[in-house]
């Protein structure tokens, strides 16, 4: 009992000799890594924790705590956890000037969002798909159907003394002729879809026959020969054929006529997205010229030299 009683006068030396503490002060850290591990492995990299302290802080507590705030962890490389960590910057006046890198990392990791890579892709598809229909119609353009004009043949040309559909008299003309031209569809990557104005045939201003190309398809660099009949019944002339020479309803003389149409080609190059049109107008001048003998085979006339092709 002696050994562990103490008396009072020992109880106030000690009190009396220890420091008075001073009540304990925030503590703040800013941690920056550590310098001694670039070796381009798997880093630990090891980060160290300067303490600064608050106003009226205590310096003597600066060995007690920094233990405890030492820490060190292992980081893969590019990882965000590790690149979210403060470092300091030396900024133009020397003193160290802390930033976020994970705030800069981010802001290079967007670049451009992903509707304007879409954007792009689309603008830049219709372009080069305009640029490519655009090269097909000016590819197809030269390429004009060829028409070469053969032959007209009358079946039936007779002049008649009639009425009209109001019962004016007049001279009333029949007629029955078959015409016949070459197509040629010089394309060599499309094919045409063929089709006509209404063939005239007539006297002057007067119209004697009229009929149309019936409707069809020409493969590329193919050809065919078209027949197209053209017919009038019961035209009257209104004196309009005074100086034809008739005999019973027979013509003597050598009568001209002309022949105007339009001959219409369509091709579908890319879908109906890319559609070249071709028009090529014909004009005949052409001069009947009766049988000299009486039922004599009809012999067709040839339209070689006498027709023009625009």
């Amino acid at each position: 009992m002696s050994m562990h009683a103490k008396t009072d006068s020992e109880v106030t030396s000690q009190t009396a000799s220890s420091p008075t503490r001073s009540p304990r002060r925030p503590v703040y850290f800013v941690q920056s890594p550590s310098r001694d591990s670039h070796d381009g492995e798997k880093t630990t990299n090891s980060f160290h924790s300067t303490p600064v302290l608050s106003p009226n802080g205590s310096p003597g507590r600066h060995s007690r705590n920094s233990s405890s705030t030492r820490f060190s962890g292992s980081l893969r490389p590019g990882s965000r956890k590790g690149s979210q960590q403060l470092q300091p910057r030396k900024d133009g006046k020397g003193f160290d000037s802390i930033e976020e890198e994970g705030l800069i990392d981010d802001d290079h990791r967007r670049g451009i969002p992903r509707r304007c890579y879409f954007l792009a892709f689309v603008v830049g598809f219709f372009v080069l798909f305009s640029f490519f229909a655009l090269v097909l119609w000016g590819a197809a353009r030269p390429q004009k159907p060829e028409i070469v004009m053969r032959s007209i043949s009358f079946d039936e040309f007779v002049v008649n003394a009639g009425a009209d559909a109001s019962g004016v008299a007049t001279e009333m003309v029949n007629m029955n002729a078959t015409i016949k031209f070459n197509f040629r569809n010089r394309g060599t990557f499309f094919g045409v879809h063929v089709s006509s104005t209404p063939l005239d045939l007539a006297y002057t201003e007067l119209t004697l026959a009229t009929g149309t190309v019936k409707k069809f398809y020409q493969s590329r660099k193919g050809h065919r020969l078209v027949s197209v009949n053209i017919q009038g019944h019961g035209v009257p002339l209104y004196g309009g054929g005074v100086n034809w020479s008739s005999q019973n309803g027979k013509l003597t003389a050598p009568l001209p006529l002309n022949l105007n149409f339009t001959v219409k080609a369509k091709a579908y190059v890319l879908g109906k997205l890319v559609k070249p049109k071709f028009h090529r107008k014909i004009s005949c001048a052409i001069v009947y010229k009766p049988p000299t003998k009486l039922n004599a085979p009809n012999v067709p006339i040839s339209l070689k030299n006498s027709c023009t092709v625009e």
